[in-house]
């Protein structure tokens, strides 16, 4: 039997179970397989693994550098809570090889043996990290949302920029096949002229009020708040739960939304929006988290495309509960010809022939990537850009500032993406938004 024959038959075998197993058209598959199966970067040799820092020692920090560690070494961990650095150090000690601790994030960018970070720290200190790591030349694999401010964006992707540094900015969303196969159909017009995108978040928290305690031995507060106003410890604001406060991020706005709003902006293909406007559904509680729980925000582009957003409080940000229409957290894309829904569980259409016909030679591919680390790490070895660098995944961000903007001044703004400031009526309200004004000395100057 002719050799070719069989691997042939043996491929497309692989590429029927793949099919099956992840609920992807066949066409696509085979597609995936068969880039996958091209002579592609291999886990680096012993000698040739970079040095690798974990800045940021909370569970997702720590997952995220298990995960770089396939391709280089974990040298070091630093945290400014000891207990989480030293719990992270335990985790990623491998073969004895015990990570060096550290309380202050700027010695480790001292290390000529670290090549690459990855932080994971709370979103009000993505920033200095990010830019501390630009100024060092250190590569650096960065936690979403990539800023906690719009003018903080714009100074990273100038840094970066400058540095000739590679950014991946962590939205794995985008090496996810589903999500490409829904963006590069969007993208060719399958479902025919696109009207709108509608996106699901889950619903914050909204509890509270909360009381003060006595700081935890081990966590330097003053240097966890950083950037952020001087205030009594409270539990609810430190660690997992700091997203849901405005001094430190922006509620499921930035933290899902940077997730979702970032493959809606992949889509549509467009710089940003022009207009938005949000409606809050339920108000914060007195003395408890101070990001929106519940709310819509409805953003209009140049061309007309709409992007609307809302949270759904069939699913917290705890919970996973699906919604009596079969709806949860994802996206839809509404065109003139039909709709594609799409999230981490599965790819459907108003009609299934819309996933099943092939595209056409010619058509529109989007970057490809089917491992979020990995590609981060072959654009070390190889210094080219990221499936999400510095200027997407600011791009990204801005989106969700927009919307949690427009939801903290209760107006309807106007956005001009090429001077990133808002313009129009009550643009000098809004703009005040755009950066924040940072406590001493955890401003810009406190990474050189």
């Amino acid at each position: 039997m002719n050799p070719f024959f069989v691997s042939r038959r043996a491929f497309l075998k692989r590429c029927s179970v793949l099919a099956a197993a992840s609920g992807l058209p066949g066409w696509f598959v085979e597609r995936q397989l068969a880039a996958s199966e091209a002579p592609a970067s291999k886990v680096p040799s012993p000698n040739n693994r970079p040095g690798i820092a974990l800045i940021g020692c909370g569970g997702q920090g720590t997952r995220d550098a298990q995960n770089a560690a396939s391709w280089g070494e974990v040298v070091a961990v630093c945290d400014v809570d000891s207990t989480h650095a030293a719990a992270a150090a335990k985790t990623l000690t491998v073969d004895g090889k015990v990570p060096r601790v550290y309380a202050d994030f700027r010695q480790v960018l001292e290390r000529k043996d670290v090549h690459v970070l990855v932080n994971g720290t709370p979103d009000h200190w993505h920033t200095l990290v990010n830019l501390g790591a630009a100024r060092a030349k250190k590569d650096v694999y960065a936690e979403k949302p990539l800023t906690l401010t719009i003018d903080e964006g714009r100074r990273l992707v100038q840094a970066v920029r400058a540095s000739g540094i590679v950014l991946q900015t962590g939205t794995q969303q985008r090496s996810s096949a589903r999500f490409r196969l829904a963006c590069e159909l969007v993208r060719n017009e399958r479902i025919g002229k696109l009207k709108s995108a509608n996106v699901w978040l889950p619903a914050g928290l909204r509890e509270g009020p909360f009381k003060t305690a006595a700081v935890p031995t081990g966590l330097n507060w003053d240097f966890w708040l950083g950037q952020a106003p001087q205030v009594d410890y409270v539990p609810e604001r430190c660690h997992r739960t700091f997203r849901f406060w405005y001094d430190y991020s922006g509620g499921t706005m930035t933290d899902w939304g940077a997730h979702h709003n970032d493959i809606a902006y992949w889509a549509i293909g467009l710089l940003a929006p022009r207009e938005v406007s949000a409606r809050v559904l339920v108000d914060p509680l007195a003395g408890g988290y101070d990001a929106f729980s519940q709310y819509e925000v409805n953003y209009t582009y140049a061309n007309g495309i709409k992007l609307n957003i809302q949270t759904t409080t069939d699913e917290t940000f705890t919970g996973a509960k699906i919604k009596a229409d079969g709806q949860r957290n994802g996206i839809r894309f509404e065109g003139t010809d039909g709709w594609i829904w799409v999230n981490r569980d599965q790819i459907t259409a108003s009609d299934p022939q819309l996933l099943k016909s092939p595209l056409p030679e010619g058509a529109v591919r989007l970057y490809s990537s089917s491992n979020h680390m990995q590609n981060f790490f072959d654009c070390v070895r190889s210094r080219k850009a990221p499936i999400c660098d510095v200027e997407t995944g600011h791009r990204s961000a801005t989106m969700c500032h927009l919307g949690a903007i427009s939801l903290r001044t209760g107006r309807p703004l106007e956005w001009d993406a090429s001077a990133e400031r808002f313009v129009g009526e009550h643009a000098a309200l809004a703009n005040g938004y755009v950066r924040r004004e940072q406590r001493a000395p955890y401003d810009y100057s406190f990474v050189g």
